[in-house]
């Protein structure tokens, strides 16, 4: 596949015509990969063109405009939504529950407002009914300018930075015959499969899980950060226009033929029948491939296909009449909550699972759910023996939604929270303002993946080779239950491996070795201690000076080093009181694992500066410029305060370049920040 669009025709240098070439290269491989599931270009090719485009629009900022592909990165904090006012209202459904319902509720009067006999046969419009949040969009001269949530149906939140980090969206429409003026309507909505992740990210990080895709895409729309926003894979299906100027639509169909024309987005399971039978048969099918589909749906939407017919038949209240919705029954079922049992996820979190008395929902048989946390057991009051309703939303485990107390004999029994991991017999901790319970220990069985990848990364021991493939196999042949045990392997052990020569296992044992050596700001990074990174552990190598000074450090020593506060001290403190982390790092210290201290520069020419990196740096690396500083005795930290003596700023710079002139700080670009290490 050619990377260029635009064939035969001579660029030469121009900026501006190689940054016109890239918007229509990247909209079209996001239409490719977002909206027609055929990546023609692979994903490394694509951030190529990205860094290209990003390139020229810093080197030309007046080339940066406002449909450019790079806007959906997202930008710092907008503060409060401000308020959009729709063109048209945007109303909501009647809703139906059954055949007879869709039939009298639409059908039947339809045929009465229009005269139509009993017998006659209307055309109807037929789409999945996506469970997620409604938005309207406006296209001027083909261009997104505003985006905004339904609100109120009259008034709406303003989010149209968060709109743009939608890859599947275009920032321009592109064919012929583009509206002047086209308001759009759509749903914005999270795959089963992000949402799985999001949640699973949040219960690691000891956050809440949302409870359902429509809350987690709620919540990402709705961030005041959009780079939040553009880290959450949302997507949008368009389903029906506001107001339009410059193109006249005469139905539904042509609406949607013509919009996903123009590179919007719009669901592939729409279907026009001629009669309401066939809107029936949709509704059903849908329901039976609703269980197969990547993304949640809890009905269908029927509208009469023809617009005229529409405006003829006009709306009652706050919902048309020419449309309904037919909602799905609840995917919900009671029945006895026989046990709790604990899980062990990979970063410690212990969840507590139901083991449930089997059941079918939705054709499914259930016997466990997700009981997320022990706050969530609290608030519910769930017991041992209750019957409980249980739901199955989003695709997902399972979830108990509440407890049929009325049911309730006597025989009950709560659940209180362990004080041990069941599965290595750690002590449990709650680390202040978590919501999660953990399991501290660095050789917990189900932790001990993470741990040794963990372990062998770049920025902590830099084992070269032992990646996630070899982790698997050392794993699945038992030859590593802790992270020390690896410093006890042996060529022999590495032969024992699938598709593995001499040369590699060789190569293995020398990268082992080599690991040995550290420095100890690496090794306290690599023991994977909760809340310390790299710079935490870089801070804590240079206060304390040898491991065996940590381990014994108190509360009130931790909390004076800088930027140690109370929750990232009692982390530490709780690690090293656990005796089988203990026992391990002893292991290690036996097979030769010796971290030398990270000597702290003493009275460089920055000693005791406090320096602020905000925006895109174009000249260096954040990391590399904050070891130029350090190197000269000098901090850097990661929020503007009265105790920052510079800030460095780079473009695209936000709230931190704000406070620094409203405080009064030294502020320097790149080029001034160089001149100032050069200097004698």
């Amino acid at each position: 596949m050619q990377l260029s669009l635009l064939e035969n025709t001579d660029f030469g240098s121009c900026a501006e015509n190689r940054v016109k070439e890239l918007h229509l290269l990247l909209e079209h491989h996001n239409q490719c990969y977002y909206q027609r599931d055929s990546p023609e270009i692979t994903d490394a090719e694509y951030d190529e063109l990205f860094r290209e485009l990003t390139s020229l629009e810093r080197q030309y900022p007046g080339l940066a405009t406002a449909d450019s592909p790079t806007q959906r990165v997202g930008v710092a904090l907008v503060g409060r939504f401000s308020s959009v006012t729709h063109g048209l209202p945007m109303l909501s459904l009647e809703n139906a529950f059954n055949d007879d319902e869709i039939r009298a509720k639409l059908d039947v009067r339809v045929k009465k407002e229009l005269g139509l006999s009993d017998d006659s046969a209307v055309s109807y419009m037929c789409e999945p009914k996506m469970d997620g949040l409604a938005v309207e969009l406006i296209y001027e001269q083909g261009t997104l300018t505003v985006a905004s949530t339904r609100g109120d149906g009259i008034t709406g939140e303003d989010v149209t930075q968060n709109i743009r980090t939608l890859r599947g969206l275009p920032l321009r429409l592109s064919g012929d015959g583009v509206p002047a003026l086209l308001e759009v309507r759509g749903e914005v909505f999270l795959s089963l499969e992000a949402f799985q992740k999001i949640n699973r990210d949040r219960e690691d990080n000891g956050d809440p899980p949302f409870a359902n895709p429509r809350n987690a895409a709620a919540g990402s729309l709705r961030q005041l950060d959009s780079r939040i926003t553009a880290r959450r894979p949302l997507s949008m299906f368009c389903y029906a226009p506001g107001r339009v100027e410059g193109f006249q639509f005469s139905s539904q169909d042509e609406f949607l033929t013509s919009a996903a024309a123009w590179g919007l987005p719009v669901n592939p399971l729409t279907r026009l029948v001629n009669h309401i039978d066939g809107a029936v048969a949709y509704y059903h099918e849908m329901q039976e491939l609703r269980e197969t589909l990547p993304y949640e749906i809890d009905g269908t939407v029927i509208k009469v296909d023809s617009f005229s017919l529409q405006s003829e038949l006009g709306e009652k209240s706050r919902s048309p009449l020419w449309a309904i919705a037919c909602k799905f029954p609840p995917r919900q079922a009671e029945t006895l909550l026989e046990d709790v049992i604990l899980s062990v996820g990979r970063t410690g979190v212990i969840t507590p699972v139901a083991k449930l008395r089997a059941v079918e929902i939705s054709g499914v048989t259930v016997s466990r759910a997700t009981l997320h946390n022990w706050d969530e057991l609290t608030v519910k009051d769930i017991r041992i023996g209750d019957t409980v309703v249980v739901e199955r939303a989003g695709d997902v485990i399972p979830a108990v939604v509440r407890v049929i107390a009325e049911r309730r004999n006597g025989s009950e029994r709560a659940v209180p929270p362990p004080l041990h991991c069941p599965d290595c017999g750690s002590v449990v901790v709650r680390i202040a303002d978590e919501v999660a319970l953990r399991c501290m220990g660095i050789s917990c069985p189900p932790q001990i993946r993470e741990s040794l990848r963990h372990f062998a990364s770049r920025g902590a021991m830099d084992i070269e080779g032992l990646g996630e493939k070899v982790v698997e196999q050392l794993l699945s042949l038992g030859l590593v239950r802790t992270i020390a045990d690896l410093y006890a392997l042996n060529k022999a052990d590495f032969m024992r491996f699938e598709r593995m020569g001499d040369k590699l296992a060789s190569n293995l044992l020398t990268a082992l070795e080599g690991s040995k050596k550290c420095t100890l700001d690496r090794f306290i990074f690599a023991l994977g201690i909760r809340h310390v990174g790299e710079r935490t552990a870089k801070s804590l190598a240079q206060a304390f000076g040898s491991l065996e000074n940590l381990e014994i450090a108190t509360m009130e020593e931790l909390t004076s080093v800088r930027d140690i506060g109370a929750t990232v001290a009692q982390s530490i403190i709780t690690f090293f009181m656990n005796p089988d982390n203990r026992m391990v790092i002893s292991q290690m210290r036996t097979l030769g694992v010796l971290p030398a201290a990270v000597a702290k520069t003493v009275g460089g020419r920055l000693n005791g500066k406090n320096f602020v990196f905000t925006g895109t740096l174009t000249r260096f690396s954040r990391d590399y410029a904050r070891k130029l500083v350090e190197d000269l005795g000098g901090n850097v930290v990661g929020s503007v305060s009265r105790k920052t003596d510079y800030v460095v700023s780079g473009g695209d710079a936000g709230g931190k370049l704000i406070k620094a002139r409203d405080l009064g700080v030294t502020i320097f670009g790149e080029e001034e920040f160089l001149e100032l290490l050069k200097e004698p």
